[in-house]
């Protein structure tokens, strides 16, 4: 079995509350680490990544697990109905989307009434380059938070949260 990220998997559960009520969004899932994890509490689960290769491994761990799906999409263009999503999250991906604006628009379409989202980053240092910029310093978390509130996600608020040796950013929001 594939455990990339199996830590951020749990923490996302668990600050999502899942429950066998939900419908879950995963987009950016890699590996699908987290849409096991979600797919464990009871939920539905459609893991969306833009790379084939990801789609497939995850597909391969996930055999007879009919409370899941994968396909392939990107968050400006998420392929689910409007208001399919109880449960909407990001987990270490933001960073990879091409236009926040878009992505935002169309987690706002895809949740339903009530739904929730969340967008977890690792905390990075202010001026960090390759691979250790791959996350949020508290600006970039402030400033995802306000583009949440822009696309007219509510209840928006920002956690920090310890991670293994270092600390994620969490944001989250809903719809009303």
């Amino acid at each position: 079995m594939v455990v990339l990220g199996r830590g951020y998997a749990r923490l996302v559960v668990e600050l999502a509350a899942v429950s066998d009520a939900d419908r879950v969004a995963d987009i950016g899932c890699g590996p699908g680490g987290a849409v096991r994890a979600a797919a464990r509490r009871g939920a539905t689960v459609t893991g969306i990544d833009p790379a084939p290769v990801m789609l497939r491994l995850a597909a391969a761990v996930t055999k007879d697990q009919p409370r899941i799906t994968w396909s392939q999409g990107t968050a400006e263009a998420l392929p689910l109905p409007d208001g399919w999503a109880s449960v909407a999250w990001s987990l270490r991906t933001v960073h990879h989307w091409k236009d926040v604006t878009a992505g935002l628009a169309e987690v706002r379409r895809v949740l339903a009434p009530s739904g929730r989202f969340l967008a977890v980053e690792r905390c990075v240092r202010s001026g960090a380059t390759g691979l250790a910029s791959h996350g949020w310093t508290e600006q970039q978390a402030e400033s995802f938070a306000a583009q949440c509130q822009e696309a007219g996600l509510d209840g928006v608020r920002i956690e920090r949260h310890p991670q293994g040796r270092g600390a994620v950013w969490v944001v989250h929001a809903s719809r009303a």
